[in-house]
């Protein structure tokens, strides 16, 4: 039976730890389907028959429209469930079950079919605490002697975004150091310290980021001083020039350039791994590879319309260490 627009679709995840394997994949398939309304809902330590037997009465009792979702390691119980989602006429998926079968042939060995087993602590896990808490420390230009460890600095305007994107990429396990870029004021010399290729200049629709400022600056209300500010901070106007001058600055640096205007988080931040690492290989660097995350081929190449971003540590007058100003391409 379809399901009317605007209907809640129910997403019942059965598992036999904690569900979070499940609810990802749920969260997952649910960004495809924007237009729809769903309701994850977790049916965890499902470990016996009687526990099947008690969620299925739960779904019989639920009148709105349901897919189930399992991750059990045990095959009868797996089997239950299926059986018991035919005979009321839910869809459902069995996630674990046809991996393990797989894994099974391949390797010749079976699964030990132990249920709530943990699963340890990744291989980069400790690589990603110490990302995070590098993004914590060098946020928004704090601590700039540290900026020669970073995999990849970004450098923007105020409010296009840095410390989300810094944030996430640490999350990922780089190293990410955020500046912010003023115009009337100099760029740290400290950047003489960082390879080109790590440098990602941000930038954003001007119509886009006053939306952002002016939601900061009702949002913090008149005791922050924004709204007496007199330099054009939230004004269309000036902010076009801001934003046109910032982006002069970022290829000065030699940074690639990327708009972020309306791409989700997590395209940006894979964008950015992407071209940061083509850069490396163009310079004859290399971003390291996070642990626990290998690659048997490269990412495929971003394309840079046609432009080698510039290496080149030659400076400007005044600038020590900082290459001149080029003119790089804009990343949309």
């Amino acid at each position: 039976m379809l399901i009317v627009a605007g209907e809640v679709l129910e997403v019942h995840v059965i598992a036999d730890s904690t569900g979070e394997t499940a609810a990802r994949l749920a969260r997952a398939a649910q960004a495809q389907f924007p237009s729809r309304r769903f309701r994850i809902i977790r049916h965890p330590r499902i470990t016996s028959v009687e526990s099947v037997v008690a969620v299925v009465e739960s779904l019989k009792a639920r009148t709105a429209d349901k897919i189930v979702i399992t991750t059990l390691v045990n095959p009868d119980l797996r089997d239950l469930v299926s059986r018991a989602c035919d005979g009321l006429g839910v869809s459902h998926s069995d996630l674990l079950g046809p991996t393990l079968a797989a894994i099974e042939e391949i390797t010749g060995t079976e699964a030990d079919l132990v249920p709530m087993r943990p699963v340890g602590v990744e291989a980069d896990y400790f690589t990603r605490i110490s990302a995070m808490q590098y993004v914590i420390q060098q946020d928004d230009g704090q601590h700039l002697e540290g900026l020669g460890q970073a995999d990849i600095v970004l450098l923007g305007a105020s409010r296009s975004g840095k410390t989300p994107l810094s944030m996430y990429l640490g999350y990922l396990g780089y190293r990410t150091a955020n500046i912010p870029l003023v115009i009337g004021i100099e760029p740290p010399t400290q950047l003489a310290l960082v390879d080109r290729w790590r440098l990602v200049g941000l930038t954003m629709d001007p119509e886009r980021l006053v939306e952002i400022r002016r939601e900061r600056i009702g949002r913090l209300g008149m005791g922050s001083g924004l709204r007496s500010r007199k330099d054009g901070y939230a004004d269309l106007a000036r902010v076009y020039d801001e934003v046109d001058q910032i982006v002069v600055i970022e290829r000065r640096l030699g940074a690639v350039v990327v708009n972020t205007t309306s791409v989700a988080l997590e395209e940006n931040a894979a964008k950015i791994i992407e071209i940061v690492e083509q850069r490396a290989r163009q310079a004859g660097g290399h971003l390291r590879e996070i642990a626990g995350e290998p690659r048997a081929t490269p990412r495929s190449a971003v394309s840079v319309r046609g432009s080698t971003p510039s290496t080149s540590p030659v400076a400007p007058s005044g600038a020590p260490g900082l290459p001149r100003e080029g003119h790089g391409p804009v990343l949309a």
